[in-house]
């Protein structure tokens, strides 16, 4: 019997992430599972203001279809913010918005992927990337990470071996390991990419998120005309207004526009209208502090109780922005299985397994500190690391 169902639906998984997260709705779960921004740090007032604002001033104007690119002056808005916080030269006709930095990823699909092109991704790897980009049945070739970044002595290997046509990466505070690439690791991988034809997306929801350290230059800034930059106002604003943008050369736009109306027409015109309201009449820069402060203090705080509770044995990234650790358990204990017993004592993290490209029993583990205080933090941690002194043993 012919299946209903096209080949390319049926390769692609459940998000196990959104399964593991059915788990935790009993509010007596403390969940480190999650990767979502603080709810307390919403401008709920702000937004209100903003709403009631563009709806007086401009009316039915608003509630129209408009343009696929999408609003210009928020376009002009983000060109603006790569210059002056980035030193990126961006014109804001290579700026599309997207519905949400996902959709950018399906677009890139569409746009570039055929079945059997070989596309890198970063191991552990963002599963959102995974997913969007299996749809299109390409062959992964994963490139091993470590706490500097991409292994070049595992890139260097994959570019011989087959041709590359696209390398992801989230080069700041990576979903799901917290880690930054070091510039010099950036220097090595830009150096291996330089003339081979391999585009890079760099991935950047989390950037703005620094809480320490010094920022470092973009892959944007280092391979001009290779590089897809993808960002998005999820982070640092609120994720259900589903705005995100793609950043790419005139040719690639076209097409990525094209893309574009076959999927939705146009973003979200009413919330982007709402959004550069906000823009315009509020600090952004100031909100943003407010989260980097919370999200620092919440960082520490596990951070502190992982050192002082978890088997001596787990390493753990300490990031210096974003919303994640990244804990490598011994090897022979398996992260589903400490998972398991954890959501017995109502503890939830997100095992590693769903983060690699091959079949693996992972012994690595994602933790989200935003959304937890720092309380909870502390028995939450506690109960996991006498969880994992059990399975040390």
């Amino acid at each position: 019997m012919t299946s209903m169902f096209s080949d390319r639906i049926a390769d692609v998984p459940k998000s196990f992430i959104r399964e593991i997260l059915k788990t935790t709705l009993n509010e007596n779960v403390i969940s480190f599972a999650g990767g979502l921004p603080n709810r307390d740090l919403f401008p709920i007032r702000e937004i209100k203001e903003a709403c009631n604002k563009v709806l007086d001033l401009f009316g039915a104007e608003i509630l129209q279809y408009s343009t696929s690119e999408g609003y210009e002056p928020l376009r002009e808005w983000i060109s603006k913010r790569y210059r002056d916080h980035k030193g990126i030269t961006v014109d804001k006709n290579n700026i599309l918005i997207t519905t949400g930095s996902q959709q950018g990823l399906d677009l890139i699909g569409k746009t570039l992927i055929n079945e059997g092109d070989h596309v890198a991704i970063e191991e552990p790897g963002y599963l959102g990337a995974i997913q969007a980009f299996s749809l299109y049945r390409p062959v992964f070739e994963p490139i091993l990470m470590d706490f500097n970044g991409l292994r070049t002595d595992s890139l260097k290997p994959a570019l011989e071996k087959a041709k590359i046509k696209l390398l992801y990466t989230v080069p700041n505070f990576q979903n799901p390991s917290g880690v930054s690439h070091t510039d010099q690791n950036r220097e090595e991988v830009a150096r291996l990419l330089m003339g081979n034809g391999t585009l890079l997306i760099e991935d950047d929801p989390y950037g703005e998120l620094r809480f320490s350290g010094e920022r470092r230059r973009s892959y944007f800034d280092r391979l001009p005309g290779m590089t897809i930059l993808l960002g998005s106002f999820s982070k640092i604003f609120v994720p259900s207004f589903r705005i995100g943008w793609i950043v790419a050369p005139d040719n690639l736009m076209e097409k990525l526009l094209i893309a574009k109306q076959a999927s939705d027409l146009h973003t979200n015109y009413l919330a982007q209208r709402v959004l550069y309201q906000y823009l315009s009449d509020n600090d952004i820069d100031l909100h943003i502090r407010r989260i980097c402060e919370k999200y620092r203090s919440q960082k520490n705080a596990m951070v502190s109780a992982i050192k002082r509770y978890f088997p001596e044995q787990v390493r753990c990234s300490n990031p210096d922005g974003g919303m994640f650790l990244w804990a490598i358990l011994p090897e022979g204990i398996g992260a589903r299985a400490v998972f398991d017993e954890a959501i017995k004592d109502n503890v939830a993290f997100v095992p590693g397994d769903p983060f690699y490209v091959r079949p693996i029993k992972a012994n690595t583990m994602r933790l989200n500190f935003s959304c937890v205080d720092e309380a909870t933090i502390e028995t939450g941690i506690l109960k996991l690391g006498a969880i994992l002194k059990r399975f040390a043993v």
